[in-house]
């Protein structure tokens, strides 16, 4: 039969001094400074559309067309991919990443989203445009 020997020893850090705990009540956790917890925040997103205002809860992932779908407001759409231009909105406040939509930069400083390619950054305001107000800004742009 095989024995097993175990041999004590001890371990030092340099210019640090060993401190024995003698049980598990002396031991006091240090606090976590500038750590944030890694639960997913969905962010409030208002949407004005026809004269009504609407609040949903919409996750970091997902972008506020398929939210407001899924909930059943009927807003204008079409390719889903950020290419057709027929869900145009204008940020009212708050942030969200846009960048698998097909504006050009100038126009989205300028504060306007298309919903299929728009994920909330933050909580936001946003407000439905007419498909024609986010085209003739664009194509005036594309031509700079």
């Amino acid at each position: 039969m095989a024995s097993l020997q175990l041999t004590s020893f001890t371990l030092f850090r340099q210019r640090h001094p060993t401190t024995k705990l003698s049980t598990a009540s002396q031991f006091k956790p240090r606090p976590r400074l500038g750590l944030r917890p890694l639960t997913v925040r969905a962010y409030k997103v208002v949407i004005e559309h026809e004269g009504q205002s609407t609040q949903l809860e919409v996750e970091p992932d997902e972008t506020i067309l398929s939210k407001a779908l899924d909930s059943g407001l009927s807003v204008p759409h079409d390719c889903k991919l950020g290419v057709c231009m027929t869900c145009p909105a204008r940020l009212i406040s708050g942030s969200v990443d846009q960048s698998d939509g097909m504006l050009s930069d100038d126009v989205v400083e300028r504060g306007y989203a298309l919903l299929c390619s728009a994920y909330p950054r933050s909580d936001c305001q946003i407000r439905i445009i007419p498909e024609e107000e986010l085209l003739s800004l664009q194509l005036a742009t594309a031509n700079d």
